[in-house]
């Protein structure tokens, strides 16, 4: 389902089908983009998939908030190796 939000009637979006409830298998680790938002404070305005204008609303801040509550502060270092291929 899309859905057009604000002033901007050319852009649409997508509306989740999952009623706000975010899945288990994306706080069980800390991922590049939910470190990258955590770096960030989590700041939309300077947040590049914001900037990138994709078609869909952005979660990661809520994904942030958990797993500092569940793993703690992030290691970029154990980030950085676990994106090595």
């Amino acid at each position: 389902m899309f859905q057009s939000y604000g002033n901007d009637l050319d852009v649409e979006h997508f509306v989740c089908q999952t009623n706000g409830i975010i899945s288990d298998s994306i706080v069980q680790n800390w991922t590049q983009q939910a470190y990258d938002c955590y770096k960030i404070n989590s700041n939309c305005a300077i947040c590049p998939i914001t900037k990138a204008r994709y078609s869909f609303k952005c979660q990661m801040k809520h994904v942030v908030d958990i797993l500092l509550e569940t793993q703690g502060i992030p290691d970029e270092q154990s980030i950085n190796n676990d994106n090595v291929a």
